[in-house]
């Protein structure tokens, strides 16, 4: 019986803890259509106390870090600097489930992203 009561309680921890995980962190497929041409990346993004952390991975060893990232529910932003330049794309997104739509605001235009859960 106590073995049975072990392996209830190891089941409902681990639950717990994979419950407590945001559901913005993981690994996304990044898409933009914008002015400056487009983008696409892969992300990775952690949060932690609504603070949001990550990278898009542009390839070719070109990688943009999130910086002044939040999140308040299923609503994220973040900023990122296109590859060391003066241009720095202002983000914000709804998530919904395995889909996240935004804007990227950045010199005066606005482009619609997205991105979807990769594996």
């Amino acid at each position: 019986m106590k073995n049975k009561i072990l392996g209830l309680l190891i089941v409902a921890l681990a639950t717990f803890s994979l419950s407590a995980q945001s559901p913005v962190d993981g690994v996304w497929n990044f898409s933009m259509s914008s002015p400056m041409g487009a983008v696409s990346a892969v992300v990775t993004m952690k949060t932690d106390a609504g603070v949001l952390t990550g990278e898009f991975d542009l390839g070719g060893g070109r990688t943009w870090i999130i910086e002044n990232g939040t999140v308040d529910g299923s609503t994220i932003g973040f900023d990122i600097n296109r590859d060391g330049s003066s241009m720095t794309y202002v983000m914000s997104a709804e998530v919904s489930g395995d889909s996240i739509d935004g804007i990227a605001e950045a010199m005066g235009t606005t482009a619609d992203w997205s991105m979807e859960r990769g594996n």
